[in-house]
């Protein structure tokens, strides 16, 4: 595994910098407010169609979990943007039982309150215009490695112009309470209900 490295003062510039850049570079950046249980770690489920995502949601958890953050990000990335360990980011060869083990590592995160763990279930990125979200088997692997004691966010992030140089920004974002046995295309459909309803009411705001 590789894992994440711990640095106060980086870990402190890049999260002022991160703020700094999508002020910058977006005319807005909203959400949707949640109320959630502080007692309980969270296990947020998130679309992955840009170099932003991993950011945006660091930023959310800024702003929003307040949570000690954890990404599970793939080995390219974690070796091409070297500074994601500093931000929590953790990973794994791409195949064999370090996937397996890296998996459990993040599960077992859950099992503690204070941490927050991001994961994008496609695996990689795609195309912000997608129909549905994909989910890999191995997002399975990660619940069940846990207690699941947690709560779980699914996080729909969406773009648009709306006549302006710079884009707007919205994650559009809903608690899942899972029932007590939780399959994989269960999850897969809850989360992409969320995800559709969530490109309706984009629609509706540019329209």
């Amino acid at each position: 595994m590789y894992p994440s490295r711990k640095s106060k003062f980086i870990f402190q510039f890049l999260s002022w910098y991160i703020t700094y850049i999508i002020k910058k570079d977006f005319s807005s950046y909203s959400y949707d407010e949640l109320r959630l249980k502080e007692d309980k770690a969270i296990l947020l489920l998130a679309n992955h169609f840009s170099w932003w995502d991993g950011f945006l949601m660091f930023h959310l958890n800024k702003v929003v979990f307040k949570k000690e953050f954890h990404v599970l990000v793939t080995k390219e990335d974690y070796q091409r943007q070297r500074y994601l360990k500093y931000l929590g980011a953790f990973a794994s060869e791409p195949k064999g039982k370090d996937v397996f083990e890296t998996l459990t590592y993040a599960g077992q995160l859950l099992d503690d309150p204070k941490n927050l763990v991001l994961l994008f279930p496609q695996g990689r990125l795609y195309s912000s215009y997608v129909n549905n979200i994909s989910f890999e088997k191995e997002v399975m692997h990660l619940i069940n490695a846990s207690k699941k004691k947690f709560q779980m966010v699914f996080s729909a992030t969406l773009t648009n112009c709306f006549g302006k140089r710079k884009p707007k920004m919205k994650s559009y974002l809903c608690t899942w309470e899972a029932e007590e046995y939780i399959s994989l295309q269960l999850l897969k459909r809850e989360y992409n209900k969320h995800y559709t309803e969530a490109v309706h009411k984009q629609i509706k705001k540019s329209a």
